[in-house]
């Protein structure tokens, strides 16, 4: 009988002295504070790209538009879709100040009629450079077409640029369904990923994709033939990345090679 509040004792004194052992240990540990490195706590504020917001400002996309439009002018005659050279400039203008007309500031309000508006607009810059590249190559490659290297490289430039314009636009214009539809929040799954979205701790909240990230990423596809920082996640995105890096292969191998072939 005795033998049993001995053992308690006992047992008491061992929790006892892990107790301060435990005690101990904290006082001598270096604190922990949660790293600068890691992700918000999950009860954190929502990314904006996530929620609803007021839309992204007009002015980015309708300057690179109006871009896209004013470097069709200095195409040689050969190379345009239709004549006059300022006829099919004009038809994009007056679909791009419809569209800027629609949603001034903010794009935050779509119709069908709108988001036909934006398509058409992108259908008919694609049409007309898919055109000029398809001419250039095929007077390249037949012999056809008589340049010397400056007009040659200049002409190349304007197209490759064109079409890094192009491909921003259809990204822009189909990512998550759209502007509209992104600043709405509808759709939680995107067709990029952004680096932002994989490291929010490194974004602010209020951040979301416009059209200036989707211009980069046009542009470093364009130029690495690849995906750089953003992935596509979707089969419809890595297509067009596929294309798109194809046509700039082609067109800067062709220019490139013709124009050094030339050169005195």
């Amino acid at each position: 009988m005795d033998d049993e509040p001995d053992g308690a004792l006992i047992l008491q004194g061992i929790r006892a002295l892990h107790e301060r052992l435990d005690a101990l240990e904290r006082r001598v540990a270096p604190e922990e504070r949660p790293s600068r490195t890691e992700p918000p706590h999950p009860g954190g504020p929502v990314p904006a790209w996530k929620r609803p917001t007021e839309g992204e400002a007009r002015w980015q996309a309708s300057a690179a538009v109006a871009a896209a439009v004013a470097l069709q002018f200095p195409l040689p005659g050969r190379l345009v879709l239709l004549h006059p050279v300022w006829v099919l400039p004009a038809l994009q203008g007056l679909l791009l100040l419809a569209l800027v007309m629609a949603n001034p500031h903010r794009i935050n309000r779509e119709s069908r009629a709108i988001r036909l508006l934006g398509l058409t607009l992108a259908a008919i810059l694609s049409l007309a450079n898919a055109w000029s590249v398809a001419r250039l190559v095929t007077g390249l490659v037949n012999g056809t077409d008589r340049y010397s290297p400056g007009p040659l490289l200049a002409t190349g430039a304007v197209i490759w640029l064109t079409n890094v314009i192009v491909f921003a636009l259809w990204y822009w214009e189909f990512d998550r369904g759209g502007p509209v539809a992104r600043a709405g929040g509808t759709d939680p799954y995107p067709d990029f990923l952004f680096a932002q979205m994989t490291s929010p701790h490194l974004a602010p909240p209020h951040w979301e994709p416009s059209f200036g990230d989707y211009l980069y990423l046009s542009f470093t596809n364009a130029a690495a033939f690849s995906p750089t920082d953003v992935l596509p996640l979707s089969r419809w995105a890595k297509m067009a990345m596929t294309a798109q890096a194809s046509v700039s292969i082609v067109t800067v191998a062709l220019v490139v090679a013709r124009a050094v072939n030339i050169l005195r």
